[in-house]
């Protein structure tokens, strides 16, 4: 029944499943850590993520798209050079480009953060089955993203969270099989945090170590 149970599973992974195995994927074939390529993996997970949500994450959707489009663009101007987070900090850090507004060390700030709100959500998901899904976002977004909003920012994230669907509803959407349980998407959340955590610790050090996580947005 177990290998059944698994293989089902295998054959129709969750949103979050597959997000985790990419990032996986990407992380054993890392050269230069944190590699730019292994970032945009889960960045790009997390659109999906949003969409599930709905319209009312649509603002933190556009921002986290323009700032992936950021990175990749610059990433195939040259990616021997720019295949590592640190060396695109450290050359606009030189230029005195960095603080600028459509600088990459701003996306790699912005798609930390978004990312951390993620990982927030994905724990509270897991953890705190009594809460209503308009409470994990609301402590998610306070613990990460609100600290750097300006008044402009909190504006738009309280009229969305008005609008945000109920947790079972959000939680259907996430599985992609009718007879999934919650149970297999908490082991899917478990194994996507585990690689997810370690790779965003790495890059917020960084982003500390060049003076860049302090930044707040309007």
């Amino acid at each position: 029944m177990k290998k059944a149970v698994e293989a089902k599973r295998d054959v129709f992974p969750t949103e979050i499943r597959l997000a985790a195995e990419e990032l996986s994927v990407a992380v054993k074939h890392e050269e230069h850590k944190p590699s730019t390529l292994v970032f945009l993996a889960p960045s790009k997970s997390l659109l999906h993520i949003l969409d599930k949500i709905g319209p009312t994450m649509a603002v933190l959707r556009q921002d986290v798209q323009r700032n992936i489009e950021r990175l990749e663009k610059i990433y195939l101007i040259d990616p021997s050079l720019y295949s590592s987070l640190g060396e695109i900090l450290k050359k606009e850090m030189d230029d005195g480009t960095a603080r600028k507004r459509d600088s990459c060390s701003r996306a790699i700030l912005w798609l930390t953060r978004s990312l951390n709100f993620s990982l927030a959500l994905l724990e509270f998901l897991e953890k705190e089955s009594e809460w209503s899904l308009e409470k994990i976002v609301e402590e998610s977004y306070k613990s990460t993203l609100k600290p750097w909003h300006g008044w402009i920012s909190s504006a738009a994230y309280k009229v969305a969270l008005k609008l945000i669907p109920e947790k079972e509803v959000f939680s259907s959407f996430l599985m992609s099989d009718d007879e999934q349980d919650c149970n297999s998407l908490k082991d899917d959340i478990q194994m996507l945090v585990s690689l997810l955590r370690p790779l965003l610790d790495e890059i917020n050090a960084l982003l500390r170590k060049f003076r860049l996580d302090r930044i707040k947005s309007t």
